[in-house]
């Protein structure tokens, strides 16, 4: 399997000009742990996750140098753990050169990537220009559809696969829906979050409707509405 039979497509980016407010308020709404960091040439400049946001001084919880470590070790350190913690843009606290790999690459090297360099996601690209994502629950939506026996992937999934998702993202009802299917010799899993129940519906007998699909199993999440940030 290649990580475009199995990643996210639906890229939900931030620029590094917006504020870390911007960058909290998208994950929470759209429930999601980390953005690709995209800026107005439309390339890829870095990712900003949860993790960033654990040492802030909002929270009390930024790492603090003694003196006597920036007189041995010289102030780099502390001084950009105070951009960190203080900054109020993403691009002063996104990861900088983030590790990313090729949509027609394989499984086994995504996976090596995340274990090598102890990440959760990784933007996926064409020609340098992000066109999906790759997360651990990417992978293991695709674990479970192989285990569901219906084999390898074959051409004629893939084009029903992209099919679907054009179709889902053309709905003016897919709305807030994060939607994702895997197709394996024309039974397709379908996956992600919905915020109305009639959604699911509708999601559902787009995909049963369409040529090739010969049954289709649910396992969409309705999320509540995300609390407001302000």
């Amino acid at each position: 399997m290649k990580v475009l039979d199995v990643m996210t497509r639906r890229v939900i980016a931030i620029a590094p000009e917006a504020t870390i407010r911007d960058a909290v308020r998208l994950m929470l709404t759209h429930h999601i742990s980390g953005l690709p960091v995209i800026d107005a040439k439309g390339e890829l400049v870095g990712v900003v996750s949860e993790g960033d946001f654990l040492r802030r001084s909002e929270t009390a919880t930024e790492r603090r140098h003694s003196r006597w470590f920036d007189a041995f070790f010289g102030p780099a350190e502390s001084a950009e753990a105070f951009v960190h913690a203080h900054g109020t843009h993403v691009r002063d606290v996104m990861t900088r050169k983030p590790v990313t790999i090729a949509e027609t690459a394989p499984l086994e090297d995504a996976v090596h990537l995340m274990e090598t360099h102890n990440i959760k996601r990784l933007p996926v690209l064409r020609r340098d220009k992000v066109v999906g994502i790759l997360t651990r629950a990417n992978l293991m939506r695709a674990l479970a559809s192989v285990h569901r026996g219906a084999g390898a992937v074959a051409k004629q999934d893939e084009a029903i696969r992209e099919g679907i998702l054009a179709d889902v993202a053309r709905q003016s009802w897919a709305a807030g829906a994060t939607i994702d299917v895997i197709v394996r010799n024309g039974i397709a899993d379908i996956w992600g979050c919905i915020v109305d129940a009639a959604q699911r519906d509708a999601v559902k007998v787009l995909v049963e409707s369409t040529p090739g699909v010969k049954r289709a199993y649910d396992h969409l999440a309705c999320r509540e509405e995300p609390a407001a940030v302000t």
